[in-house]
């Protein structure tokens, strides 16, 4: 899943991938890890997926609605 440059097209299997990450956190947005920092706020988490290659950093806000900050081929 390597891409290099600004014009490179998203695979269809690394959309898959991104889905198959947006599901999981979307049904139960706790299936992560809370990164350390500032508790204040909203706390950045972090879902991972080995067998897929993905990384979701991502906010939950008070109505548990998920913000995707980062996507990252892993």
């Amino acid at each position: 899943m390597a891409r290099t440059g600004p014009s490179c097209k998203t695979t269809e299997a690394a959309i898959h991938a991104l889905d198959r990450a947006l599901v999981v956190i979307s049904v139960d947005p706790d299936a992560s890890e809370p990164l350390p920092g500032d508790t204040t706020g909203p706390q950045l988490r972090q879902y991972t997926d080995d067998v897929e290659r993905v990384r979701l950093l991502y906010w939950v806000t008070a109505l548990r609605t998920v913000v995707v900050v980062a996507y990252i081929e892993v």
